[in-house]
């Protein structure tokens, strides 16, 4: 007997209806950039040259990533073995959840952090514990310990932090791999240049341990969806099974290397944003402009509850910047990307006209009381 069909259309899978929807608030960004701790600047001058020697022909082949993984690996001291190039880190921590988290296993997470990480764990059948970090948003070390159990499968930690700047030491790190031999522990190392900390060393010393990191940021390469993921040649073994072989494409593939080997423009870049950092923690303080110590490309500050206007009178000025009130403990909180030095003088100008803006209007509407 032939069983009816009552569905009108295919239904996914109920992982898939209950998983966590992330919106970037992209659409037009012909503006001054502090939203996304992209290079506010341009990639490499190398870069734009080794595009320009790529022939339509070339279009026409598959991507070969080896060459470049083994590049990247000896760039990084590592062997091509314990290297993953990636469509963005987005794929390196995609592909890494889908190789580890199967049902009953957790995801650990320190909130707040980068949404996306509880975005692909929702599409497997683990669950996501959470540790909340205190008002300071510090790395919440012994909380995070102490939410260990036999069940945690993965420890996802962006060092530094986003959207706090905030960064695990060391020998936290080292602690936390330690203590839970059973598990993955993944550092995030998207802003490591702005930050100059890394565990990527220790690899070898801890058999799970696992780092990320993202051409996108310092690099100016958000364009072309970098990423790498490196961990034991073991467990990379794994990793490799789930990756797709041709989801780095040939354009970014050709620009890698030269933007590696140009070491002077990244150090320019890097100590540009360093330096334009601290004069707009010196603006924000001088502003009276409540904010967090950073390690990154980018400043915390606590705007309070006229934060949504405060992002649309920037927005209105030409300068976006990224509303973070909705992720976890970050109620009045807005998030600002650091620039060059030039930028960002032209961001405090802005601000500072916001800020009056809604000083001005608190003092209309508390005489109009």
């Amino acid at each position: 007997m032939v069983e009816l069909i009552t569905t009108r259309h295919p239904v996914p899978r109920a992982r898939v209806q209950s998983m966590k929807e992330y919106h970037p608030p992209l659409g037009s960004r012909e503006a001054l950039r502090l939203d996304f701790n992209e290079n506010t600047f341009a990639c490499s001058p190398k870069v734009r040259e080794a595009l320009a020697r790529i022939s339509a022909a070339d279009f026409t082949r598959y991507p070969e990533r080896e060459p470049v993984e083994a590049l990247v690996a000896a760039h990084l001291g590592l062997s091509k073995s314990q290297v993953a190039l990636t469509n963005g880190v987005d794929e390196a921590i995609h592909v890494l959840f889908e190789t580890f988290l199967e049902s009953g296993d957790e995801l650990l997470l320190p909130v707040p952090t980068y949404t996306m990480y509880e975005v692909y764990a929702s599409a497997t059948e683990a669950n996501v514990v959470t540790v909340l970090a205190a008002d300071d948003l510090q790395f919440p070390f012994e909380r995070l310990l102490a939410a260990i159990t036999p069940r945690t499968k993965i420890i996802a930690i962006a060092n530094p932090n986003s959207p706090s700047g905030s960064a695990a030491s060391r020998e936290q790190i080292v602690e936390l791999a330690r203590r839970a031999p059973h598990a993955v522990v993944m550092i995030d190392e998207a802003y490591f240049h702005f930050h100059g900390e890394t565990v990527i060393d220790l690899l070898d010393e801890l058999p799970n341990l696992m780092v990320a990191r993202t051409f996108s940021k310092a690099y100016g390469l958000a364009g072309l969806r970098l990423g790498i993921l490196a961990g034991s040649a073991e467990l990379m073994r794994w990793v490799r099974r789930v990756l797709s072989p041709y989801s780095v494409n040939s354009l970014a593939l050709a620009c890698l290397p030269p933007a590696l080997e140009d070491t002077a423009y990244l150090d320019w870049y890097v100590s540009e944003v360093l330096k334009a950092r601290a004069g707009f923690e010196a603006a924000l303080d001088k502003a009276g402009i409540r904010r967090w110590p950073s390690c990154a490309n980018f400043i915390l500050v606590d705007i309070g509850s006229r934060h949504a206007e405060f992002v649309r009178l920037m927005r209105a000025a030409g300068v976006l910047v990224r509303d973070r009130s909705s992720d976890p403990g970050c109620d009045g909180r807005v998030r600002i990307t650091i620039g060059t030095t030039e930028q960002m003088r032209h961001a405090v100008i802005v601000l500072n006209d916001a800020v009056a803006s809604l000083k001005a209007a608190s003092a209309s509407q508390g005489d109009a009381q």
